[in-house]
């Protein structure tokens, strides 16, 4: 079992990667992609601890991320 110190470290992690991504992939500033990320569905689902989505790869939580910005939804 994990601790909430642990959990609260995979999802910086995977929060910081996911915006490296951003910058590279799409082009943004480090400020639009902070404000993309910590405003998404995505970013609230990763923080929600009792689904089990921090324990996830980036890119797995990246494709969540990248289908919200194209459809505007989480499939």
């Amino acid at each position: 079992m994990l601790t909430e110190q642990a959990k609260q470290f995979m999802i910086e992690e995977i929060s910081k990667e996911m915006v490296y991504l951003l910058i590279e992939e799409k082009g943004m500033s480090m400020q639009e992609a902070l404000h993309v990320l910590y405003t998404s569905d995505t970013y609230a689902r990763l923080t929600e601890t009792s689904n089990g989505l921090y324990a996830q790869s980036t890119a797995y939580v990246y494709e969540y991320l990248e289908n919200e910005l194209t459809k505007g939804k989480i499939a």
